[in-house]
């Protein structure tokens, strides 16, 4: 555990020193929100209804336009082969590459993210929804997206087929998401769809941290 809240606190830094990276998917998130109001029309009510659905839309994309860097750099210089090579649990050393990528991804879009609830006029008993699913659910995507990652890492152009490889697994995600903000905004309880959200992260560490371990010796190997 100790190694591993090194190896955390090591990527946090890197990813500190390369302020880009963190500032690319808020970049991104805050640009493709901009440009729904051009599409749909400038009526509050019209953007209102289809506020859950975009919010989370834009905060999967998000995510998934880092998910190809979170093993890459470590490939590169020759981190990564060294680490299947330490004697650590690689279980517990992949969930900090995958914390790391969360807390400079994930948590940041879901405390950026009420700004620009109030931008598409999401009623305000919705933000709340929107923040804890968005805090739960970045932190299932970004375990599902690092196992793509994991699968693609040794290929130069792994993006497009990081893509295909996850985006169905991000769907129920997706859905469950932006349903506990549609229920927030109805009035209804919010309770069921945060527990869906909850027994996926649950199993998404119980499970992707093994998919990325045996992706990592599959690429090493290749």
């Amino acid at each position: 555990m100790q190694f591993c809240a090194r190896l955390l606190r090591r990527q946090l830094l890197l990813a500190v020193r390369r302020p880009l990276e963190i500032g690319n998917p808020l970049l991104f998130f805050a640009m493709v929100v901009a440009l729904f109001p051009l599409g749909l029309g400038p009526s509050p009510d019209t953007l209102a209804g289809f506020a859950p659905g975009v919010l989370w839309i834009t905060a999967l994309l998000s995510n998934l336009l880092t998910s190809d860097g979170v093993f890459r750099s470590d490939f590169e210089d020759g981190s990564l082969e060294q680490l299947l090579l330490a004697p650590q649990p690689l279980f517990l050393s992949v969930l900090a590459y995958i914390g790391a990528h969360w807390l400079t991804t994930g948590l940041l879009l879901a405390v950026v993210s009420p700004l620009f609830a109030l931008m598409l006029n999401l009623p305000v008993q919705g933000i709340a929804a929107l923040v804890a699913s968005l805090l739960v659910g970045t932190a299932v995507l970004s375990l599902v997206g690092g196992i793509g990652a994991a699968l693609t890492v040794g290929l130069k152009r792994g993006g497009m087929l990081i893509s295909l490889l996850i985006l169905p697994l991000y769907m129920p995600v997706l859905i469950f998401g932006s349903a506990a903000v549609q229920a927030a905004v109805g009035g209804l309880p919010v309770a069921p769809y945060l527990a869906i959200l909850g027994a996926m992260l649950c199993l998404a560490i119980a499970l992707a941290p093994l998919a990325m371990a045996a992706g990592l010796r599959i690429s090493i190997d290749a």
